[in-house]
């Protein structure tokens, strides 16, 4: 239903995580490819379904899910599972189908000694798979308590956020999120927990209810944002193969730290951010740290902000709602630390020629490196590139409600076209992907999301799901069905 309140709060994700088949990217609303195409705009046309479930079963227990799934699997349903609708890939929705929604799934509990198979993993945090981050931040605040998790306000911890592996910016200090998870409440076709679920892709293993992160005691940190200008794609490329010589000058600070990078079209310019979080250091001491890299790269930009504001990490780490609502697709890989230390000048030229072939943003993740590499001898299905990158980078890519049915089958597809190869420059041509956020065309899903592990995790797959109920994009076993998770295809 358009205009009112829809209307108001159409980028709220907040206000799409109440809707059970609303999905955070409306993209993945849409059917774009039946004919006529079956989309629902923020417009005053009318609605076709698209690619929003049929049927929804908003489930307040785990009763509820295990009757929901068991009917899907009895009357061979095609079936989608929601937390939040924070999705990239498209996973948490699919045409013709019953989703099943946990959102209503709110509990949280907290224990100083956490059980599992007997032994005391000591203070840890069991979170239900509807509540969001801002909530969950806050609860353990109240228990002088941080658990490592994302950035985004409404992102579900024990959601897809948990299944994909989980970066944060607190992974250099702490680990991924995967790395601190000690245990899952998952119905499947028989109820069995599955270490699969660390790392082994969203939504294909079954409905998660909860799961039990390990906390640490809060602490404060410095929060800065440093917003700068860059006339060209040079410029933008130089400050960039800057950051890129100086980003082990924070390892011994365990720093994490996100640098978006994209084209100010009204201002005719490029602007990058730098949201850094140090952990457990001042004001002061954040900008010492920051301040020869910035010096470095005033050379070639101008900083046209500033910020550093001290805070408890739990108050710091998410806004209250994120911005939502818009077309987009992404690709990504996860980027070695060997190329930062033997080509950073790579860096800059890659950055100018992804902004010279069109790019509208490339969005830097610096969430690996300390002690992700650390915990690589954690038996997960985490990709083990995880554990030799410094950072994840991401290429965002969008359009508007008027675009053209061929100019969005461009867009969709650009990254794989254009923009992988030039990324290839500093990723490896054999390179990796954080599954959660990536390309829902990567041609190679197996290798790229999984690598080693993907025959374990097919063997788990054929092993607990063997009528394949839990099939997403690009997931485990999803290359026997067709795009829409609906006809066999072997």
């Amino acid at each position: 239903m358009h205009g009112g309140c829809t209307d108001a709060e159409w980028t709220s994700a907040s206000f799409r995580a109440d809707i059970p088949g609303a999905m955070n990217q409306v993209n993945w609303e849409q059917d774009y490819e039946s004919i006529p195409p079956s989309i629902c705009q923020r417009n005053s046309t009318d609605c076709g379904q698209g690619n929003v479930p049929l049927y929804a079963i908003l489930a307040e227990s785990v009763e509820d899910v295990q009757i929901g799934v068991a009917f899907s699997s009895i009357h061979n349903l095609r079936l989608a599972v929601k937390a939040s609708g924070h999705d990239y890939l498209g996973r948490s929705t699919a045409r013709n189908s019953l989703l099943i929604s946990t959102h209503k799934f709110q509990n949280i509990t907290f224990a100083e000694n956490f059980t599992v198979s007997g032994h005391n993993e000591g203070s840890a945090v069991t979170v239900g798979s509807g509540v969001p981050l801002n909530t969950l931040y806050q609860a353990a605040k109240e228990q002088g308590k941080i658990l490592v998790s994302g950035v985004a306000a409404t992102v579900v911890a024990a959601g897809g956020y948990i299944q994909g592996g989980g970066h944060s910016a607190l992974s250099p200090l702490l680990g991924l999120a995967a790395d601190n998870v000690l245990e899952f409440e998952v119905v499947t076709a028989d109820s069995i927990y599955l270490k699969a679920l660390r790392g082994g892709g969203a939504g294909s293993w079954g409905v998660v209810v909860s799961a039990t992160f390990r906390t640490f005691p809060t602490f404060n940190a410095t929060i800065s944002l440093v917003s700068m200008v860059a006339n060209d794609t040079v410029a933008i490329g130089s400050i960039i193969a800057t950051h890129a010589k100086h980003i082990f000058d924070w390892d011994d600070l365990h720093m994490g730290q996100y640098f978006f990078a994209y084209e100010n079209t009204t201002a005719d310019a490029y602007m990058l951010s730098f949201v850094s979080y140090f952990p457990r250091i001042s004001s002061d001491e954040a900008a010492a740290a920051l301040k020869p890299f910035l010096d470095d790269a005033e050379e070639f930009g101008q900083i046209v902000g500033k910020q550093f504001n001290e805070v408890n990490i739990n108050d710091g780490i998410t806004a209250v709602d994120d911005g939502v609502g818009s077309n987009t697709v992404l690709g990504s890989r996860l980027i070695p630390a060997s190329a930062y230390r033997d080509h950073p000048d790579t860096f800059g030229h890659v950055y100018t020629q992804l902004f010279d072939a069109g790019a509208a943003a490339v969005l830097g993740h610096l969430v690996a490196g300390g002690k992700v590499s650390e915990n690589a001898c954690i038996d997960s299905a985490i990709h083990p590139a995880w554990r030799t990158a410094k950072t994840h980078i991401v290429l965002a890519n969008g359009w508007e409600d008027s675009t053209s049915l061929s100019n969005i089958s461009s867009i969709q597809s650009a990254f794989k076209d254009s923009q992988l190869p030039i990324l290839e420059q500093i990723a490896g041509s054999s390179g990796a992907a954080y599954s959660n956020e990536a390309d829902s065309l990567e041609e190679d899903f197996k290798t790229t999301f999984f690598g080693p592990h993907y025959p374990r995790l097919e063997d788990i797959k054929r092993r607990y799901d063997p009528k394949d109920l839990f099939i997403v994009a690009a997931g485990v076993g999803s290359d026997k069905w067709d795009k829409d998770g609906l006809c066999r295809v072997d």
